[in-house]
């Protein structure tokens, strides 16, 4: 296993079809490529976002015709590098979709994906409503992808307020997690880096989110502000604000065990019965 990575964020705002959302991350992709990125993660809804119900059904494509992964095995495989599609929203085969997760090694080749498991079915403060479930199936199950650099944890957005998962990542022996998110503007401001550093710090683990950012085609505005953190909570880069662009941060893995060593929460976790009501 390797000790060393070299992680590129893509910040992207992706456009409504999955044509122009590939000609937005080429380039982006690209230059990561030239700054000698070995790992590329690009966010949540990657291959295109759209509010609308009847016209994000009538865009999906099942993940094997979807032109934007298409496109993003072929750019993997000419430049010899490894890539995460935080998602591609992709059809099911029914009236839902998945939001899947979609790891490409460096020959172009598919080697996991995973389905984000916690739907974000909210009522905003500010009055803004999320079903997702109403579009999306959720998955069933965690994900683990094997890499060149060890164990990468699999996890989407909204599954980052749950830190069951990932403690059970942790425990089945992740060091790195993927967070990509497409993160809202009202809940990035207040919870975005404060949830990304309290899963690396309670897990003594790296975190690698990458995010959307401003306001979208469809009219939904994100966050963006995508960044890494390593395993005692520090952030290594972060993007300034919510323009497209490219993150660099060199990982040092060795810090997973040496922070691990010296906050034991794993080891010193217990089970215990539940409170009684």
């Amino acid at each position: 296993m390797m000790s060393t990575l070299r992680v590129a964020l893509i910040q992207t705002r992706t456009p409504a079809s999955q044509e122009a959302a590939l000609a937005q991350a080429t380039p982006l992709i690209e230059q990561a490529v030239q700054a000698g990125a070995q790992l590329i993660v690009t966010p949540e809804g990657s291959n295109l976002l759209q509010r609308d119900r009847a016209k994000m059904l009538e865009a999906l494509k099942p993940l094997e015709d979807d032109p934007y992964v298409q496109g993003v095995r072929a750019l993997a495989r000419r430049h010899g590098v490894w890539v995460l599609i935080g998602s591609a929203l992709v059809a099911q085969g029914s009236d839902k979709a998945a939001n899947r997760a979609v790891l490409i090694s460096d020959a172009g080749r598919i080697v996991q994906t995973y389905d984000k498991l916690h739907m974000f079915d909210v009522d905003l403060p500010n009055g803004d409503r999320y079903r997702e479930s109403s579009l999306y199936q959720p998955g069933v199950d965690a994900k683990i992808a094997q890499t060149p650099w060890g164990p990468l944890g699999l996890t989407i957005c909204y599954d980052m307020r749950f830190p069951q998962l990932y403690r059970a990542l942790s425990k089945a022996g992740v060091g790195v997690f993927a967070v990509p998110a497409a993160f809202t503007r009202p809940t990035g401001e207040a919870h975005w880096e404060v949830l990304l550093r309290a899963r690396a710090i309670e897990n003594g683990a790296f975190v690698l989110a990458a995010a959307q950012g401003g306001v979208h085609e469809d009219g939904r505005s994100t966050w963006g502000h995508s960044m890494a953190i390593d395993p005692w909570g520090r952030i290594l880069a972060q993007a300034d604000g919510d323009e497209p662009g490219v993150v660099i941060a060199d990982l040092d893995l060795s810090q997973v065990e040496t922070t691990r060593q010296a906050i034991p929460s794993l080891k010193n976790e217990r089970p215990f019965a539940g409170p009684v009501l």
